[in-house]
């Protein structure tokens, strides 16, 4: 850990400390250091797929759609529970067609019990991580998608860790299976309820792992019992601005709210602290964001991390202001966040004043801005930490 570096400003506000003099750079990593595939699930297969492989095991074909109902109605996979199907065949079914991909090995409570993060173990043993909440409301889990991540961000705890691999669409659903269940059961407090909202802004860059993820977004918004029934327009699909990927999400046709962190609107100081901004500049990733609200309808949100001294400058709130203005109205909220920080990183939440000044610069250039709630910051709340300590047990 680099040693901190009193901080200073040039007289037009530009860090005179970069983010590489605090953090030393790495590299952007497409390409994850394992390969291994985790066995074959049932979430992962297609309602056909699912069908071929009851009947390959020599069960009637309407197996499937019993199946299915267990496990996307009930939110259960285990045999036992599976009363209308003979015990002969149950046990056989649920071994092959269930087989375990996930385990909770530490789970952390924060704001009453009504904020859960879970660190998961995989069948390989590579962790990532998910935070189940609880509002008054509306209940919300936000999801991994990779085990670590490649996009290299200096002040994100996951970035640091590197990408370790892809997840399967059964190990995201594995995660999402949890939460159903946890809250059906009534496990939160508040009583038994169901979730509402998911968002991929968990573990790793959603976008860089665009067949899992949207395959898992297909069998979210698929009705029951083949998938959960949710409302596309509670799904949150974030990036770090992967311009062809978010090209591709565009023309799926399925209304999930995008979501761009983007945490500069410079590229000088965005392609410091998002490293994936030396292949798509600002002005491409907003272009390419504005085309998504122009075919889908739904407004984008632009996510910022305001970090001390670094992106959070009144000039900063109003070139931003500017951009999104400049691309029409109405198009787009922000959603400026205190950074979370990692335990001993130099890395810091921006002061309460300037966090005010920033919020009040966007709303005088009339663009809808409300700060993000930090849920779990006395849980390790930033996605990563949970993982991170344990390597370093």
């Amino acid at each position: 850990m680099a040693t901190p570096t009193a901080r200073t400003t040039t007289a037009l506000g530009v860090p005179a400390v970069r983010p590489s003099d605090e953090t030393k750079p790495l590299p952007l990593q497409m390409a994850p250091r394992r390969r291994g595939k985790p066995p074959k699930h049932f979430a992962d297969l297609t309602p056909d797929e699912r069908v071929a492989s009851v009947v390959e095991m020599g069960e009637k074909p309407f197996r499937a759609k019993q199946l299915a109902a267990h496990y996307f109605t009930h939110f259960t996979s285990d045999p036992a529970e599976m009363t209308d199907l003979p015990k002969s065949t149950r046990d056989a079914l649920a071994t092959t067609m269930f087989p375990p991909l996930i385990r909770p090995t530490r789970r952390m409570e924060a704001d009453g019990g009504t904020t859960v993060k879970t660190l998961w173990h995989l069948f390989d043993d590579a962790k990532v991580e998910s935070v189940l909440m609880r509002y008054p409301n509306r209940t919300t889990l936000c999801v991994s998608s990779q085990a670590g991540c490649g996009m290299a961000c200096p002040f994100c705890a996951t970035g640091q860790l590197g990408l370790t691999r892809n997840l399967s669409t059964a190990e995201i659903l594995e995660q999402v299976r949890a939460a159903f269940r946890s809250l059906d059961r009534g496990e939160i407090p508040g009583g038994p309820a169901r979730l509402n909202n998911l968002v991929f802004m968990g573990m790793g860059e959603p976008l860089a792992n665009y067949k899992a993820v949207i395959e898992t977004v297909r069998a979210l918004v698929a009705p029951a019992p083949q998938g959960l029934g949710m409302s596309a327009r509670n799904i949150t699909v974030s990036t770090v601005g992967l311009v062809p990927a978010m090209r591709r999400l565009t023309d799926e046709g399925i209304p999930v709210t995008l979501a761009l962190s983007l945490h500069a609107p410079d590229d000088d100081l965005r392609s410091e602290l998002v490293p994936i901004n030396t292949r798509w500049s600002v002005d491409e990733t907003l272009d390419t964001a504005r085309r998504y609200f122009e075919v889908t309808g739904r407004r984008v949100s632009i996510e910022y991390a305001l970090i001390k001294d670094m992106n959070d400058h009144a000039w900063r709130a109003d070139l931003l202001g500017e951009k999104l203005n400049a691309r029409g109205r109405g198009w787009v909220h922000v959603n400026p966040i205190p950074l979370n920080p990692t335990p001993g990183s130099i890395w810091t939440a921006s002061e309460r004043s300037v966090e005010d000044e920033f919020v009040a610069r966007l709303r005088g250039h009339g663009i809808p801005t409300t700060i993000r709630d930090t849920r779990g910051s006395d849980i390790d709340g930033a996605c990563g930490q949970l993982a991170a300590e344990e390597d370093d047990e």
